[in-house]
C-alpha cells in the first residue's frame, strides 16, 4: 500500500515556499490566535471544562493539525459542535472517561486515513448533518441563557439535559441580575454592530475588553457579574502530562465507546466539509485521508496535554484565507502565538466577564444554525428528508447527539430503502391477440407456453420478495426473466431466485435469463445459479432468449 495518500500537505508547498508566503502566514496566524482566544475560552465553558483546556486543545490540536493535516489552510481547535458532546461526557462519565474517550476516536480517525475512508463521509446524508447541526446552535444556545441573565441554580442543581437546563433557569428566575443582562447585551451588541464598520480586529476581542474594562472600572458592576477568574482558577505555563492513572478497564472503555464514535464521526465531518470550503477560497485540493489521519494524532495530542477534543474550525479557517494564509505554516503560527498567550498573558482571562463569554457563544450558536439550509429543506425537500432532519434536529435538543445521529442514520436507512423498493418491480408482460395489433414493430411475438417478466431496479432485501409475483401457469414451458434494469442483486433476492430456479426444474419449466448485467452475473456466478441454470440459458438480449424460447416444445 503506498503511503503517499497520507502525505501531509506541509510536505508539498514547502518546494515552493517563499519569504513572502512566510510573511503573509505569520500575520493570518496572528490575526487567527487573536480569534482563537475568547473563542476557545468560551467554548471550553461551553464543554464543561476549565477554561484554560480550550486554548491547550487550539495549541496542541491546532498545531499538529497543521502539521500533518492533508489542508492548506485548516484551523483546528475546539469547535461548538463538540461542546454538547463533551459536557455531557464530563457530567456522566468524569474528565477520565473524557480523555479515554478521545483517545479512543483519535485512533478510529486514524484508522479512517489508513484505509481512505476520506471518501466515505459523503454518505452521512445533508439532511442528518443540517438537522444535528441546527440542534446544537440552539443547545448551546440555551445554556448561555444561565450567564447571560446572572442567574443561580440552588445548590445541588447541575443540569445536564437541555430540557433540564430550561427548567432550572425557570426555577432561578428570581435570581436575575440587571447588571449581567446589561453586560450581556453591551457584548452582544458589539458583535453584531462592531463588523460592519471595522472588520480587521476581532468583533469577540473588542466585546471582551470593553466587558472587562465595564466590570473592572465601573462601580455599578462590580457586584452582580461573575468573571472567569470568580468561577475557576486560570494557571499560566504548560499543562500537566494527563495519561498518567488512567482506567482502562472493559468496564470503562465499553462505557465511552458510542462517545468516542460520536466524536470521530463528528471530527471527520467537520473537519472535512472545512477543507472544502478551505480549498474554494485558496484554489486548492485537500488530501481526505491526511485530514483524517492529522485529526486523528491531533485529538489525541490535544487531550495527552490538558486538552478536550478538536476539529477543523471553519469560521478560523476560513479567517485564515481571507488573511492571507496559504500554507500549514500559518497554523502552526497561531498555535505558537497562543502558546505565547497562555505562559504569559493567560492570568488576565480571569477578567472576562461571564455574560460577554455567554454573547460570544449566543453569536456562534446563530452563526452556525444552518437557519437558511434549515429553512430550505422544509420548503423544497421531499417528506422523508423532512423527517429525517426534523427528527436529528429534536433529538439533538431534547436527548443528545448520539442518539440523534443513531436513529437519523436508521430512519434515513429505513427511509432509502422504502425509496428504492418503490422503484422496483417484477411485471409480466402482457398477451395480445396476433389479429389485434399483429403489424406494430413494438410488440414481440410470444408463443402460448412462454412467459416474459421483466425486472426493473436493484433486488434487494427490502424487495426481494417481489420475485414471488412471478407465477407460472399449468401450460408453462419456458420461463424468461428479462434484467436489462437490475444494476445490482443481494443475497436474499438471489435465495428468492434460486428458489424460483428450483420451482421451474420441479414444473419441468425451462429458465431463461435475458440481458443480466455485470454485478447480478458475478454473483449469480458466485452462487452457483448460473450453472443450476446454464450457459447456454443466459441470453444477451430478449430477441436472443425469445429464439431459445421458441424451440421449447410443450
Amino acid at each position: 500500500m503506498k503511503s503517499s495518500y497520507l502525505k501531509p500537505k506541509l510536505f508539498s508547498v514547502m518546494k515552493t515556499y517563499s519569504k513572502g508566503q512566510f510573511v503573509k502566514d505569520l500575520v493570518a496566524g496572528i490575526i487567527v490566535a487573536i480569534i482563537a482566544l475568547p473563542l476557545s475560552i468560551a467554548l471550553a465553558l461551553a464543554s464543561g471544562v476549565e477554561p484554560a483546556m480550550g486554548v491547550y486543545t487550539a495549541i496542541f490540536a491546532g498545531f499538529t493539525v497543521s502539521l500533518l493535516g492533508g489542508s492548506r489552510v485548516q484551523i483546528a481547535g475546539p469547535t461548538a459542535a463538540f461542546a454538547t458532546v463533551v459536557a455531557g461526557i464530563v457530567a456522566t462519565q468524569g474528565m477520565d472517561g473524557l480523555i479515554i474517550a478521545t483517545i479512543l476516536a483519535g485512533v478510529f480517525l486514524i484508522f479512517m486515513g489508513i484505509f481512505k475512508f476520506g471518501s466515505l463521509i459523503k454518505y452521512i446524508p445533508y439532511t442528518i448533518t443540517t438537522g444535528f447541526t441546527a440542534g446544537i446552535a440552539v443547545t448551546i444556545f440555551i445554556g448561555q441563557i444561565k450567564d447571560f441573565l446572572g442567574l443561580s441554580y440552588a445548590d445541588g442543581v447541575k443540569p445536564i439535559e437541555t430540557i433540564e437546563k430550561i427548567t432550572a433557569n425557570i426555577e432561578a428566575i428570581g435570581t436575575f441580575s440587571w447588571q449581567a443582562l446589561v453586560i450581556g447585551a453591551v457584548s452582544l451588541a458589539v458583535l453584531i454592530i462592531y463588523p460592519k464598520f471595522e472588520k480587521r480586529v476581532p468583533p469577540s476581542l473588542i466585546a471582551v475588553i470593553i466587558g472587562a474594562v465595564m466590570v473592572k472600572f465601573i462601580p455599578v458592576f462590580g457586584d452582580g457579574v461573575n468573571t472567569i477568574g470568580d468561577l475557576y482558577t486560570i494557571p499560566s505555563g504548560l499543562p500537566p502530562f494527563t495519561l498518567t492513572n488512567l482506567d482502562f478497564s472493559f468496564d470503562k472503555v465499553s462505557a465511552v465507546l458510542p462517545d468516542a464514535l460520536t466524536i470521530a464521526i463528528l471530527a471527520a465531518i467537520e473537519s472535512l466539509l472545512s477543507c472544502v470550503v478551505a480549498d474554494s477560497m485558496v484554489n486548492s485540493k485537500h488530501n481526505s485521508n491526511a485530514e483524517l489521519m492529522a485529526q486523528g494524532v491531533g485529538n489525541i495530542v490535544s487531550v495527552m496535554f490538558g486538552g478536550i477534543p478538536a476539529t477543523g474550525a471553519i469560521a478560523r479557517t476560513a479567517a485564515n484565507a481571507k488573511n492571507g494564509g496559504r500554507t500549514p505554516i500559518a497554523g502552526m503560527v497561531h498555535a505558537v502565538v497562543l502558546l505565547l498567550v497562555l505562559l504569559f498573558l493567560m492570568p488576565y482571562a480571569g477578567l472576562i466577564p461571564m455574560p460577554t463569554i455567554a454573547a460570544i457563544l449566543f453569536m456562534v450558536a446563530y452563526n452556525m444554525s444552518e437557519r437558511k439550509k434549515f429553512v430550505r429543506v422544509i420548503k423544497t425537500a421531499p417528506k422523508t428528508d423532512i423527517i429525517v432532519m426534523l427528527s436529528t434536529f429534536t433529538l439533538t435538543v431534547v436527548f443528545d447527539l448520539v442518539i440523534a445521529i443513531e436513529v437519523g442514520m436508521i430512519l434515513t436507512a429505513l427511509l432509502f430503502i422504502k425509496r428504492m423498493s418503490d422503484e422496483t418491480s417484477v411485471k409480466g408482460w402482457e398477451y395480445v391477440d396476433e389479429d389485434s395489433d399483429a403489424d406494430s414493430v413494438e410488440l414481440k411475438v410470444i408463443p402460448k407456453n412462454v412467459r416474459v417478466y421483466e425486472i426493473s431496479g436493484p433486488l434487494f432485501f427490502g424487495v426481494a420478495d417481489k420475485i414471488l409475483d412471478i407465477t407460472l401457469k399449468d401450460y408453462t414451458k419456458c420461463l424468461i426473466l428479462r434484467m436489462r434494469s437490475v444494476p445490482a442483486i443481494d443475497a436474499t433476492a438471489m435465495n428468492y431466485l434460486e428458489d424460483l430456479e428450483e420451482k421451474c426444474y420441479k414444473s419441468g419449466v425451462k429458465l431463461i435469463m435475458s440481458h443480466v448485467n455485470p454485478q447480478p452475473m458475478k454473483i449469480m456466478k458466485k452462487s452457483g445459479f448460473y450453472g443450476k441454470v446454464g450457459r447456454d440459458n443466459f441470453c444477451a438480449n430478449i430477441d436472443e432468449a425469445l429464439k431459445k424460447a421458441s424451440k421449447v416444445k410443450d
